[in-house]
């Protein structure tokens, strides 16, 4: 009887849709946490720009020293920058006037003869000086100048954001970190035991005298291409699900920070790579370094 003819190993080749599979998850995981980050910066970036102060007005100024007030705040560096422009917003008393009136649906023009509003600046502050410390030295000095009746912002509402946003960013680092941890040593066992197999091979051709670096080339080869196609795979299924999120999702489109998705997606392939490489690279010379029983 004849037996079945032995099928033939080629050196480097590996099960690699165990791989791929396991690669992809791992990334894709890492991936979600980072997307999940940077939509959360970009909702922070969103809310603090709704940290503002409100600059009121003495009454009977005149609409040059108004104006000079104006070129004054803009100028200084702690207000936000904008592609439009400045943050920096004026508002006169009979715009704040139909501003209450449409808020409240109360006319007070009716009992009262003289608009007790006052014209005002309403500024965004930049997020670099949005600590309550730094707030409350731009109020003091907004407030020694001269023409300004009265200078408010949401104290409570600065210091809320400050607390919250440093304890989101302790618990998400701590994430982030534990989950890398764990992906690396996922992708390394992965690798390791796809490269089980083929111990005897790298020891056959170490007998027949191939050199370290010719044993190595194939399998690093494979494994930056299989860990790069890996990074891709995660980024398509990453980049499908938010687009389909966007699209169901109403305001979802403002988290959206494509220059920075694209950053990550080309970590993802990226660290698909070196990773599949270095994880690789420490099985085979596990395996080179190995005596003939160990191997078995």
């Amino acid at each position: 009887m004849k037996g079945k003819p032995r099928k033939k190993t080629k050196v480097g080749k590996f099960k690699f849709i165990s791989v791929l599979f396991s690669t992809t998850l791992s990334l894709f995981i890492v991936g979600l946490f980072g997307v999940i980050f940077i939509q959360a910066k970009t909702l922070t970036k969103i809310i603090r720009e709704n940290i503002e102060i409100q600059v009121f007005l003495n009454k009977n100024i005149s609409d040059e020293r108004k104006a000079e007030i104006g070129k004054q705040l803009a100028a200084k560096p702690y207000v936000m920058k904008r592609e439009e422009g400045t943050s920096l917003l004026f508002i006169s008393q009979e715009e704040a006037a139909a501003s209450f009136l449409e808020d409240t649906g109360e006319d007070f023009t009716k009992f009262l003869d003289d608009n007790p509003l006052r014209d005002s600046y309403t500024l965004a502050i930049a997020e670099e000086y949005q600590t309550s410390e730094e707030i409350q030295e731009i109020v003091t000095a907004i407030r020694d100048m001269d023409g300004v009746f009265e200078v408010t912002y949401m104290s409570d509402l600065v210091e809320s954001i400050n607390e919250n946003l440093l304890k989101v960013s302790l618990v998400m680092g701590g994430f982030i970190a534990i989950l890398i941890i764990t992906v690396i040593m996922l992708i390394n066992n992965t690798i390791r035991l796809a490269l089980f197999s083929q111990r005897f091979l790298i020891r056959s051709m170490q007998l027949v005298g191939a050199t370290r670096g010719f044993i190595r080339k194939p399998f690093l080869s494979r494994a930056f291409f299989f860990g790069a196609l890996s990074g891709v795979l995660a980024s398509a299924i990453l980049y499908g699900i938010i687009e389909y999120t966007k699209a169901n999702i109403d305001g979802f489109a403002m988290l959206q920070n494509y220059l920075l998705l694209y950053y990550l997606f080309g970590g993802l392939v990226l660290a698909g790579a070196m990773l599949s490489v270095f994880s690789t690279l420490r099985a085979v010379n596990k395996y080179l370094n190995m005596s003939l029983d160990e191997l078995y």
